[in-house]
């Protein structure tokens, strides 16, 4: 089984050759620095971004693999959630090329991606476990009872954790993205302003009101040490995380724990998650922190996934769905409660 992916729901243009027994045999992720002179992403932008680059990087992919592009058994492309022109670009080119080579194609939920990237260089994560998806567009905790069987259980009621870094950085001038900004200045310091933090009922999130307290902070304190800020605010957001995926594991006990989407790469709640996990005798599931960013490798391992599972194929003529919600059960057919394992685990 060799799968082409693509990955356009933001702003890294990725594409990856995937094959069921290899894993990840070439990929291609390009983050858009075009948006950095604005603070954030600009959609036209993006969309016109990944338009440009495309072609080209799903030539290089195909001779790195060795592939023809008539031997790849299934295109896949992410189907949503994202900006919808992005997700034009990718979402097309996949279900075209898979038209004229007369191949089956297979949209993919980008958050389905991140919940299951952790496989891609690590063996042995079974359902059921307890995943935080947590990157700049989504703060969600899912519940994954079996492949591709999965229940929402709380999820952001305003900014993502990655959108609050973005802009909490761009209050401060570092430059976008801003999460990395903010953690490599949060090392300078040794202790952190403390913040308020939302409290908010069940197992949802809030950042606004923490992103809001930085900015009064900085408007009274016009020589404060921006260091302490990061410092503050870092670990604001990294204990805000843990204590309601804390609550979510004890509401919902289960062996293992994911922790993705591209907040996943701070050192700070990687620190702080790997002791929380260890207390609890949980196994902890991180992605490499090249696949905690958005990327094909996740999407064309979803494919396969989904694949196995046998579930539906994607009707040739589907659009992508810009706010499409985390599917509770992408198969249809009776939960296996971990006893069906793909060939890749």
């Amino acid at each position: 089984m060799k799968i082409l992916a693509f990955e356009t729901s933001c702003d890294e243009t990725s594409v990856a050759a995937f094959e069921r027994d290899r894993g990840v045999v070439a990929e291609r992720t390009r983050s858009q620095m075009v948006h950095a002179t604005y603070g954030g992403v600009v959609p036209e932008l993006a969309a016109r971004e990944h338009l440009r680059i495309l072609d080209q990087m799903t030539r290089d992919v195909l001779a790195e693999a060795g592939w023809e592009p008539g031997t790849v058994d299934l295109f896949a492309a992410t189907r949503g959630p994202g900006l919808i022109g992005a997700l034009l670009v990718g979402h097309t080119f996949a279900r075209t090329l898979a038209r004229i080579l007369r191949r089956p194609f297979r949209g993919v939920h980008h958050l389905v991606g991140h919940l299951y990237s952790p496989l891609l260089t690590r063996k042995g994560l079974e359902p059921p476990f307890l995943a935080l998806i947590v990157s700049g567009g989504h703060t969600e905790l899912v519940r994954v009872d079996d492949w591709m069987v999965h229940r929402i259980l709380g999820h952001t009621r305003d900014d993502a954790a990655g959108e609050a870094f973005d802009k909490v950085a761009k209050m401060m001038n570092l430059g976008y993205p801003g999460g990395p900004h903010i953690e490599k200045l949060a090392q300078n310091a040794a202790e952190g302003v403390s913040f308020p933090r939302a409290r908010v009922e069940g197992l949802d999130f809030s950042f606004s009101g923490l992103k809001t307290a930085v900015l009064y902070w900085l408007r009274d304190h016009p020589d404060t040490n921006l260091a302490e800020v990061a410092r503050g605010f870092q670990e604001a957001v990294v204990q805000m995380l843990l204590e309601k995926l804390n609550t979510a594991w004890e509401q919902h006990p289960t062996p293992r724990v994911v922790i993705a989407g591209g907040v996943a790469r701070n050192g700070r709640l990687r620190e702080v998650a790997r002791t929380w996990a260890q207390d609890r005798g949980v196994q902890l599931w991180i992605p490499a922190p090249q696949y905690c960013m958005d990327n094909a490798a996740m999407i064309a391992l979803a494919a396969d996934l989904a694949e196995q599972q046998g579930c539906p194929p994607t009707d040739p003529m589907a659009s992508p769905s810009p706010g499409e919600p985390i599917p509770e059960q992408e198969c249809v057919h009776e939960p296996t409660m971990g006893t069906t394992r793909p060939d890749r685990s």
